[in-house]
């Protein structure tokens, strides 16, 4: 990886801020593989750097997946000072904890210029996002491995009878998706298929119950459920996902845990109009009277998907028809 004017940038800040100070980096016991790392990082883009999002990452000639598991501090770059911070905004300069999708072969900068650096990319248009300085691996379960089991998701699926998948539901507050998800189940027990319906703000009851509404809250929102629902898939259920899901980098990363045909996007598209019309919580007035911050549509974006499976126009239709509209997807695609 050239080195470059945002290289110099990053390196002439490590320098002062650790001039007459032993290098931080625990190079003497460096594993030289890890999937697990601190990090300095410079941030370039013009949207900032939100923890638990996943990027893309390069060192050297290795391309995987990362997230920022841990913003620990930045760095104040005329006083060098560490400031608490939670997001990286750009031209910040932060100190990192990251996780990667696979382990990597490195060095810490201190050692090596081209194996200790990175650049990040984003997910979506894969723009170099910001660059970074390998400090040390971290020590993070190193001796656990995937435990193979003879019931598996093949097995279930056989026993079920049917082709497990998640159906995840997105749109704005009001578009109507937790009410065609909940008919969408019914109909499919009437089927005698095997389901477990997840609704955000049940799933804010309890396993997201210590998560707001800020970007990076929504962010690890997402996250755990994508997660949840990967469980649900490979217990053999068909897993249906009723989320805002704001933002099409988290929608994303929870398409990508699944395989081919298994992640269905269900876009519920209803014009805000209609949906602060309906406002059955009264949420869309609190927000106007700026009551309720971080509110999507209003103070918070909402990034309209691009290439949903399915699109269903809700204004005025019929539940029935746009419930059926699903079962004659899943039955066109053979998951039922």
């Amino acid at each position: 990886m050239p080195k470059n004017e945002h290289f110099d940038r990053l390196y002439e800040l490590l320098e002062k801020v650790h001039d007459g100070h032993e290098s931080p980096s625990k190079t003497e016991d460096i594993p030289k593989v890890s999937d697990q790392l601190a990090a300095y990082i410079l941030w370039l883009d013009v949207d900032p750097l939100i923890p638990e999002r996943t990027y893309s990452i390069l060192l050297d000639t290795q391309s995987t997946t990362v997230q920022v598991t841990d913003l620990s501090f930045k760095i104040d770059a005329k006083t060098h000072s560490q400031l608490a911070a939670k997001k990286l905004f750009q031209n910040e300069y932060g100190y990192c904890k990251l996780s990667l999708g696979q382990k990597v072969s490195f060095d810490a900068y201190s050692e090596s210029q081209i194996k200790g650096s990175f650049e990040i990319f984003d997910s979506l248009n894969n723009s170099i996002v910001g660059i970074g300085l390998i400090d040390f691996a971290l020590r993070r379960a190193q001796n656990i491995s995937w435990h193979e089991t003879n019931i598996n998701q093949e097995v279930r699926s056989i026993n079920k009878k049917q082709k497990p998948c998640v159906l995840w539901f997105t749109g704005l507050s009001g578009s109507g998706k937790s009410t065609i998800a909940d008919d969408l189940e019914k109909k499919l027990y009437e089927l005698g298929k095997h389901t477990m319906l997840l609704d955000g703000d049940n799933v804010r009851h309890g396993l997201n119950r210590d998560l707001g509404f800020t970007d990076q809250d929504r962010v690890e929102n997402i996250r755990r459920i994508a997660e949840v629902s990967k469980l649900m898939v490979s217990s053999g259920l068909i897993t249906i996902v009723s989320f805002i899901s704001p933002f099409r980098a988290e929608r994303l990363m929870a398409r990508n845990l699944f395989n081919d045909g298994e992640f269905i996007e269900v876009y519920i598209d209803t014009p805000i109009e209609v949906c602060e019309a309906r406002d059955s919580k009264g949420l869309y007035k609190k927000a106007r009277a700026g009551k309720l911050k971080n509110f999507t549509g209003i103070d918070s974006d909402y990034e309209e998907p691009e290439m949903s499976e399915i699109v269903l126009q809700n204004s005025d239709a019929k539940i029935d028809d746009l419930v059926n509209q699903i079962l004659d997807y899943l039955s066109a695609h053979s998951k039922i």
